[in-house]
Order: structure tokens, then C-alpha cells, then sequence
């Protein structure tokens, strides 16, 4: 009988070492030389920054989509691996703000033309603090705003004392307030911010650039809207915007007369996004799904320089075309995932992550069906918490959803990869708010759970200077690894994994 049950004890160990034998094998086809092959390829200059609508872009899709072809990967249709997605392109020409004087557009305040040409005029602005529902005594039920400009304050006035008296609010979801304000009736909304100033001495190009956003139609932005420098209001409404605030920390919302005027000039045009999507079938599980996705768009070309986006965000599409040809090859030699992947590097990400909400809202595959999604954004980099330490990942998301999510890519990381795993971000109060930030958002708040991976932000961020030879490809395949190990348990587990967390992230992304 020991003889018997020992030999049963060796034959399972030995199935579970050779599975994990398989794994290993194909995690180890993910290599520094492919991944620079790719990515010397999607972040030279003649892609031209990759910006969502133009040329660049479209060379980089059609690469991804001959890479999927070259290596096994169909359409996820049979047909095309474009997931194509309207854009409406809008460019701010000119703009004009009066409140008792004449305020000087990027100077004194900035808007954007998302909400298109308006022009109007009023007599008094109504002061509702720093945005409804942050306080107990600021609420439309209170506070009637129909037919009026609405006042709003940021957190930037907030000294540390008055931050702690009001520990709800971390920063102005302003696009929410702007939907809020314009379902009890507002015309448009100022929001005063003390920064403005400086903000403008280092964006000021970016307020006057082109602004794009998918198109549904009567979407767009519905309430004109502006930021006004903190002194400028004092020197508008004859009253500082620290003795104002006192105010509203009182539960008084003052209605000012004033003589105003807002108008703005905006051009507008259609343009076309693409998500591409490569489908690999699963066996006998391939109803259910797993999405692995990272934005293979980057900033395009300020100024007349070429912002290449290595790192943002070419690293991780790099690793999802490894990632890719992996998984292909296993199912090539007849270990191919029970579940289906899909492989979407999307578009829009830097305009607000308009490729991956665009997916969301129009799934190729039911969003019931998918199990989860693995999000890749810059992760071939370090960041100062990380110097001289390639051996680290951010992530993020992993338990808000499942805690089996969380343990299997601990699991996999202690097993198979053992880098450090910094949570750091993870956590709801951080500042940083990166759990909104990137194309996994889109997934989560449809209660889909989610891995963001991330290296964190560094001196190249946004840059012309975030280039190819900066790039740690070691470390992209570390973690391409630790990424594979995760998605190859998710697709091959007899049971999909379980979502039994209720996120403690608020759900709105600003």
C-alpha cells in the first residue's frame, strides 16, 4: 500500500514539474535581442512619436498586425486585426474671458476646446466650493445653479491645516463636476486654481495643441469651461480667493454680480483610431477570455521634435509582442491555453485612454467572458525609488478585484521570476492616482479584474528625450516573464478565477 501510494505521490509531482517544465520553456522564447528588434522598430523617428489619427501610428498598427500574422496569431475576427475607432480632432483657435476686466488667455487662465465653439455672457457667478458631494453642506440639493456660472476651488489653495479638516477631497475630479453642474442646469464652470501661472509657463504649448476624444455623437463635453488663476480672481471679484475660501469652509457660497463674457473658437475634424487585436483560440475553456494589453501610442511631434515614447509606452508593447509569440509557440507544439487570449495593443491612451474605452464599450468578446486583464505601461525604465535596481515592478490593481488574482501572480513571481514586487501604488490614498491613469481602468470599472505593471515615472516622462538607448530590455524580460507565468495559470486553471473583492478605489478616474 506504500509502495502504491508513493508511486501515485511521484507520478503527480512529476506531471506538476513537467507542466511547470512547459512553462518555463516558452517564458524563456521571451529574449533582450527581440525585444530590441521590436522596439528600435515602433520608437525610431520615421513612426514619427506615434500619435492616435496619424501617420506614425498607422505604421506602428501595421506592424503589430504583421508581427501577429508572422508568428500564428489570427484576427480576432478571421478578417482584420483593426478595431477601428472614430476620432474627433479639435483645435482651440481662439478664446476670450472677461469677469469685470479682461483676463489674457494663457496668462490668467486656460481652457481646452473639448466642449467646441461657445459664446455667451452673464451677470453673476455662484460659489459652490470645491465641488459637490466633497462636503456634507456643498450639494445641488442646496444650492441652486441653473442657468448660472458655477465657481469651484481646487485643492492647490488648501493649505496642510485646511487639507486635514477636509480629508475626503485629494483633488478635483473636474470632469465629473463638469457633468454634475451641467445636470442641475449650469451654463459653464470656472475652477480657481493657484497654480495656474506655473502651470502655464511649462504646458502652455499643450493648451493651444489639438485635442482629440472618440466620437459618439452629442458626447462631447456639454459646459464651457476655464481655469482661472487664484490672484487674477482677486483682482476680478475685488476679494482674495484665500478670504473666499473661508467662506465656502463655512458653508457660505456667495453669488457675485460681475460683468462676464467667455467665448471660444473652435475647428473641428474627423480622424480614425485603431486597436489591434490578435486572437489566440483556447481549448476546451475558449469561451472565457484573458485580455493582455498595453498603448502603443505615444505624443507624436511638438515643437517640430519627435517624442519617440520608448518607454511610454513602447516598452510594454514590445513585451506583449513577446508575450504573443509564446504562447503561440506553445500551442504550435500542442500546449496551447484552455482559455483564449487576446492580444490588443490599443491606440488613444494619451488622450485619455480613448482606445481601451472604446473596446469597453463596444467588446469584441462579452465583457462577461473575461476573466481578466494584464495591462503593460512603461516598464523598461527605473525611477528614483529604484536606482541601480532593475529587479522591481509596480504593481497594481491585483487584489482590488480577486484575491486569487493577487496570489497567482505572487505565486508565479516567487516560482519563476523572484523580483521585488512594490505595491506601492497600489495603495487608494496614493496621490499619484495610477490606478486611473492606464488602458486597465477601462476593464476594472466594468468589474473585470486587472494587473497594472509599471517601473513608476521618470526624468525622461513626456519627453523628446524617452529614447530606445535608455531602455533596460533585461528588466522588460524579467518582467514579460513574471507576466507570462501569471497569464499562462489564468488560461490553464480548471476554474476561472474568482471576483470576490469590492474595490476600494472610488470609481472615477480624475
Amino acid at each position: 500500500m506504500k509502495k502504491f501510494l508513493l508511486s501515485i505521490y511521484l507520478t503527480l509531482s512529476l506531471s506538476s514539474f513537467a507542466q511547470d517544465s512547459i512553462a518555463i520553456n516558452f517564458a524563456n522564447t521571451i529574449n533582450v535581442e527581440d525585444l530590441k528588434e521590436h522596439l528600435y522598430v515602433l520608437a525610431t523617428d520615421s513612426l514619427e512619436g506615434r500619435e492616435t489619427g496619424e501617420k506614425g501610428q498607422k505604421l506602428a498598427a501595421d506592424y503589430i498586425a504583421r508581427h501577429f500574422e508572422k508568428i500564428g496569431i489570427p484576427p480576432y475576427n478571421g478578417e482584420t486585426y483593426y478595431q477601428e475607432f472614430p476620432l474627433l480632432n479639435q483645435t482651440l483657435e481662439n478664446s476670450s474671458l472677461t469677469i469685470n476686466k479682461e483676463l489674457a488667455f494663457l496668462e490668467d487662465y486656460y481652457t481646452s476646446p473639448f466642449y467646441g465653439s461657445t459664446a455667451l455672457e452673464f451677470e453673476s457667478i455662484q460659489c459652490i466650493g470645491f465641488g459637490i458631494d466633497e462636503m456634507d453642506c456643498s450639494d445641488y440639493r442646496t444650492i441652486d445653479v441653473k442657468d448660472k456660472v458655477v465657481l469651484i476651488f481646487t485643492i492647490d489653495l488648501l493649505g496642510d491645516k485646511e487639507k486635514s479638516k477636509i480629508a475626503a477631497i485629494e483633488t478635483i475630479d473636474w470632469e465629473y463636476q463638469l457633468e454634475k453642474a451641467y445636470q442641475h442646469g449650469a451654463k459653464a464652470v470656472f475652477f480657481v486654481d493657484e497654480n495656474v501661472k506655473s502651470k502655464l509657463k511649462r504646458y502652455s504649448a499643450y493648451f493651444t495643441k489639438e485635442k482629440r476624444n472618440v466620437f459618439i455623437e452629442g458626447a462631447k463635453f456639454k459646459l464651457p469651461f476655464a481655469f482661472i488663476d487664484a490672484e487674477d480672481l482677486k483682482n476680478t471679484l475685488v476679494i482674495s480667493a484665500k478670504k473666499l475660501l473661508k467662506k465656502v469652509n463655512r458653508c457660505k457660497y456667495p453669488v457675485y454680480k460681475v460683468k462676464g463674457s467667455f467665448s471660444t473658437e473652435v475647428k473641428e475634424n474627423l480622424l480614425q483610431g485603431e486597436n489591434v487585436l490578435g486572437y489566440l483560440e483556447g481549448s476546451d475553456l475558449k469561451e472565457e477570455l484573458l485580455v493582455i494589453t498595453a498603448h502603443y501610442d505615444h505624443l507624436g511631434i511638438h515643437d517640430g521634435v519627435i517624442h519617440n515614447g520608448a518607454d511610454d509606452d513602447g516598452s510594454g508593447t514590445v513585451a506583449v509582442l513577446e508575450l504573443a509569440e509564446a504562447f503561440a509557440k506553445a500551442k504550435a507544439a500542442g500546449n496551447g491555453p484552455r482559455r483564449s487570449i487576446l492580444f490588443m495593443p490599443v491606440a488613444g491612451e494619451e488622450m485619455g485612454l480613448l482606445g481601451s474605452s472604446y473596446y469597453a464599450e463596444n467588446p469584441v468578446f462579452p465583457l462577461e467572458n473575461t476573466i481578466a486583464d494584464l495591462n503593460i505601461d512603461m516598464i523598461g525604465r527605473m525611477d528614483e525609488n529604484h536606482e541601480g535596481n532593475p529587479d522591481y515592478v509596480y504593481l497594481i490593481g491585483a487584489d482590488k478585484l480577486s484575491t486569487e488574482l493577487h496570489q497567482i501572480s505572487e505565486d508565479a513571481n516567487t516560482y519563476y521570476t523572484q523580483l521585488e514586487l512594490d505595491y506601492t501604488f497600489n495603495d487608494p490614498e496614493d496621490p499619484n492616482r495610477f490606478y486611473y491613469r492606464s488602458d486597465h481602468y477601462n476593464f476594472a470599472k466594468n468589474n473585470i479584474p486587472v494587473i497594472f505593471y509599471f517601473n513608476g515615472v521618470h526624468a525622461d516622462y513626456h519627453k523628446a528625450t524617452d529614447t530606445v538607448e535608455k531602455i533596460h530590455f533585461g528588466k522588460i524580460a524579467a518582467i514579460s516573464k513574471l507576466i507570462f507565468h501569471t497569464a499562462w495559470q489564468l488560461v490553464n486553471q480548471d476554474k476561472r478565477i474568482e471576483v470576490d473583492v469590492k474595490s476600494d478605489f472610488k470609481n472615477n478616474r480624475r
